[in-house]
């Protein structure tokens, strides 16, 4: 890990310790999703042949508007982009990686939106995340939403579903057996 990932990955911390202590859902963005989009993002730039620490700092990132409770959910990239930026300007990250970082944090919503191989590891690995913490979903729909066990079994085949056609061709061939797996565990139908 370079000095620089080091230094984003201390500020993202003690963003998500704010907010743990700060919000009312006292959400742990780290344990629940920050740290499986970063493991992923790394394995995908390796594979991809990306920008493995413009990868892995875009996926420290992505989601610091949400972090910081700035904006909605629905532009929680394009206040992230803005964010982000601050940060890495208080670095001094070099401004081409910098940009890359902003596409990556910007387009981590849809590898569809992406522009390059750098955006498209950070966005599969944001969905893959999901794949990573099934209990967190199950818990979501079961709990949160109070949803009947059938609905729930119902709900989260559509979302894997939705999530698994979403990633990218390249991502989605790769991870197919995965899936498969996951999909026989976790919908008995």
């Amino acid at each position: 890990m370079s000095e620089i990932e080091n230094k984003v990955l201390e500020y993202v911390k003690g963003r998500i310790n704010w907010h743990k202590e700060t919000s009312q859902d006292h959400y742990d963005f780290w344990e629940e999703h920050i740290r499986f989009v970063y493991k992923e993002a790394d394995m995908l730039a390796k594979q991809n042949k990306a920008d493995e620490e413009v990868v892995r700092i875009g996926a420290l990132l992505h989601d610091i508007a949400l972090i910081d409770m700035v904006g909605t959910r629905a532009e929680h990239h394009i206040n992230g982009k803005k964010i982000a930026e601050k940060v890495l300007d208080d670095f001094n990250y070099p401004e081409d990686k910098k940009q890359k970082v902003l596409g990556c944090i910007l387009h981590h919503r849809s590898s569809k939106e992406a522009q390059n191989i750098e955006e498209i590891c950070v966005a599969d690995a944001d969905i893959l995340a999901h794949f990573d913490n099934i209990p967190l979903l199950f818990d979501v729909m079961y709990t949160l939403r109070h949803l009947e066990l059938a609905d729930v079994r119902k709900q989260l085949k559509d979302y894997i579903e939705k999530d698994f056609n979403d990633l990218s061709d390249i991502t989605r061939d790769s991870f197919k057996e995965r899936y498969e797996k996951i999909k026989d565990v976790i919908i008995v139908e």
